[in-house]
Parts: C-alpha cells; sequence; structure tokens
C-alpha cells in the first residue's frame, strides 16, 4: 500500500495518518532497490508500489549524501549551489509524475507543477547569470530542497478527495506566479543598477538611458523600482513563494497548519542569518545605507517610497582634475 486511505480533507494534513504508517517503507527501501536490482525486478513498479513521500525523501538523502563525498573530495562545498533551482521543482514533478504513473487524479499536482518549473526557469537563468545560493551543508540542503516540496504531498492525498481544480486553487497559483514575476523585477532591476554602475565606475559618465542618477550611481546601491519601498524585494518574494505553497496545502488539507511548514520555517530561519549578514556589510560599506534602513522595511514593504537625505559627491575623473589645474595656472 503507497497511500493511506482517508476518509476527510483533515485527514490528508494528518502525521499520524500520512506519514507514520510509512516510516517502515523508509527504512526498507535501500534493501528492496538493491534486491530488486540483483533479481532484474522492475525499478519502475517498485517506485509505483512506494509512498511518494517517502521516495522522495529517500532521494533527497541519497542525493545529498552524493554532494557530500564530491564536496569532500573536491574541496569545494557549492555542490548544492548548481541545483538549488532545480530540484524543488524535480521534487513537485516526481509528485506529478508517481500519480500519473498510478492512474491518480493529478490536475491539482500538475497546478502546482506549472508554476513551479517558470520559477526553476527564472531562477536557473538568475544563477548561471549572477551566481548561485550557498546556504548550509550540502546534505542540510538537499533535504531541506525537498521539504519545500513536501506540501504537494498533501495536495496530492485531498486531490483523491477533491480531484478537480478550483477557484482557490487558481488563485494560489495566480499568486506563486506574481510572486515569481515579483522575484524576476527585482533581480532585474538590481542587475541592471550594478551593471550601469560598474559602467560609471569605468568611465565617470552616466550609462545611456540606464534610467540612473549621477547622485543614484555615486550611493552604491539601489533604491529605485521594487528597492525603493524594501530592502530585500527578491529576498521576501523568495520566503513567500513558498509560504504560500505551504498554505495552499493547508487550503487543500482544510486545517490551519500542518507538519508540511517545516521547510519552508526552516529556509525563512536561513535567510534571515543570510539577510542580517548582507545588511552588516552594505551598512559598513556605503555610509547612505543607515538612512535606507531607517526609511524602508528589510523585508515587509514600506509605504513610502525611499527618499534620499543628501545628494553623495560625484565621481570626477582624472582628466578633468588635470584639465582644471591647467585652467588655473592661465
Amino acid at each position: 500500500m503507497a497511500l493511506p486511505v482517508l476518509k476527510s480533507l483533515e485527514d490528508c494534513a494528518d502525521y499520524s495518518k500520512v506519514i507514520e504508517p510509512f516510516l517502515s517503507q523508509l527504512y526498507e527501501l535501500p534493501s528492496n532497490v538493491l534486491s530488486t536490482v540483483t533479481s532484474g525486478g522492475s525499478l519502475l513498479s517498485l517506485y509505483a508500489n512506494t509512498n511518494p513521500l517517502v521516495s522522495g525523501f529517500a532521494f533527497s538523502i541519497f542525493l545529498g549524501g552524493i554532494f557530500w563525498v564530491a564536496s569532500e573530495a573536491n574541496r569545494n562545498y557549492s555542490q548544492v549551489d548548481r541545483l538549488w533551482s532545480l530540484l524543488p521543482a524535480f521534487y513537485i514533478a516526481h509528485f506529478s509524475a508517481w500519480t500519473h504513473l498510478n492512474d491518480l487524479p493529478s490536475q491539482r499536482v500538475d497546478l502546482v507543477l506549472f508554476w513551479s518549473v517558470i520559477w526553476s526557469a527564472r531562477l536557473t537563468f538568475n544563477y548561471w547569470r549572477k551566481g548561485g545560493y550557498k546556504i548550509g551543508s550540502e546534505d542540510y540542503r538537499c533535504v531541506l530542497l525537498f521539504l519545500l516540496a513536501a506540501p504537494t504531498y498533501i495536495i496530492l492525498l485531498a486531490s483523491n478527495i477533491e480531484p478537480k481544480v478550483g477557484l482557490a486553487d487558481l488563485i494560489f497559483a495566480g499568486t506563486e506566479l506574481a510572486l515569481v514575476l515579483s522575484e524576476w523585477f527585482s533581480d532585474q532591476q538590481q542587475w541592471d543598477y550594478q551593471a550601469a554602475k560598474r559602467e560609471y565606475q569605468q568611465t565617470a559618465k552616466i550609462p545611456r538611458g540606464c534610467g540612473h542618477t549621477q547622485e543614484d550611481l555615486n550611493r552604491g546601491f539601489i533604491t529605485s523600482g521594487l528597492w525603493a519601498y524594501c530592502r530585500h524585494p527578491n529576498f521576501t518574494a523568495e520566503q513567500t513563494i513558498w509560504f504560500v505553497v505551504y498554505q495552499w496545502s493547508c487550503y487543500a488539507g482544510n486545517v490551519p497548519y500542518s507538519w508540511a511548514g517545516s521547510g519552508p520555517l526552516f529556509l525563512i530561519m536561513l535567510f534571515q542569518g543570510s539577510t542580517w549578514l548582507t545588511e552588516l556589510i552594505t551598512a559598513g560599506k556605503y555610509p547612505e545605507y543607515k538612512s535606507y534602513q531607517k526609511q524602508v522595511g528589510v523585508l515587509l514593504p514600506s509605504l513610502r517610497p525611499y527618499k534620499p537625505v543628501a545628494a553623495t559627491p560625484k565621481i570626477i575623473r582624472t582628466s578633468d582634475l588635470a584639465k582644471r589645474e591647467k585652467s588655473k595656472q592661465k
């Protein structure tokens, strides 16, 4: 038996009914895989007959072990960074594939997969353009990325009772897409600003069409667009994305909270540490940042945009200084 027999939506989020009965499968899975391979049996059949939460969690542990060995061998402890943008969507795809393989109602799970693929594509592009995330140890991150997708399990179970996509499901999916779009805008605004700042520092000329003034570029950090209302709008969007998935599962299971909140909770805790360090470094680097901190919320948007307290001295090229000296001598 791969899924529990449930009578109500509330049962779908009950740890004692949807997880505890299948813990034995987790312990037995390594030996079952080995015996299936050695006997020439079907791994696909074993996959279909194993609880999807168990098989997904087991794979995250297995993957964490591989990354840990690779990290120790190469002395490179950022192996998972390359897959940060792929694994949550992969795990959600696992739940979707499992429902299709077992001919179970899959519309609601497929809807979760739809927006997660868009999130993954956007974040993957951003990773290769700017670099990846570095949060925690290799094995821990693999499990964390699975826990972010784990609320999909509750939605899968609830779909066996209420299979059709409802208005609330569409609202949740629309909210996720809006958050992904928000994250894309904030990252793009940051990218454009930093590119303009680098060019300005090299040439002492404001890049044409960059949309920033000399004061903006001298300031050293972006305070326009979404960044005028929130100091880390991309962080806010990323954390909210996974919290909304969790809330989606709570709605599907007709409960106010559940065990599925562990993944988003750990992510939020890790982001708090990362945000604190970023704030500390930035405040020490740019004098005006403390004023920015007083006016603009760190994660929760402020109602009013940031207003600079004073202009920042502009950059003067060496050639301009030489011309000024010559004019004085004349």
